[in-house]
């Protein structure tokens, strides 16, 4: 005997794709009060914000390192950088996963 999987109820298979679609009003606990329009992240803004600061930082710690500046300057601006590197990532996932902005 065979085994098949078991039929899905319609809208099973797609729960997963409604779930990692934009949501608007997710980050807004006031939508819908008061008739406010749904809230939109800058995203683009904080990219290029966040990309300023990585490159900021990046310079800013090679060159005290290579000027023999204070070693907590060089440590702080490179931790700033790393933290930098994060927020790139979690924008670019943000933006390919279809939230506006």
């Amino acid at each position: 005997m065979s085994r098949q999987p078991p039929e899905q109820a319609p809208g099973d298979g797609d729960h997963n794709a409604q779930r990692s679609r934009a949501r608007p009003d997710y980050h807004d606990p006031t939508a819908g009060i008061g008739g406010a329009p749904p809230a939109h992240s800058a995203l683009t803004l904080r990219l290029v914000l966040a990309t300023f600061g990585l490159v900021v930082c990046t310079v800013g710690a090679i060159w005290n390192a290579a000027a023999d500046g204070p070693a907590w300057l060089t440590i702080v601006l490179a931790v700033l950088a790393a933290l930098a590197v994060v927020d790139v990532g979690v924008i670019i996932r943000r933006k390919r996963r279809g939230e506006p902005g």
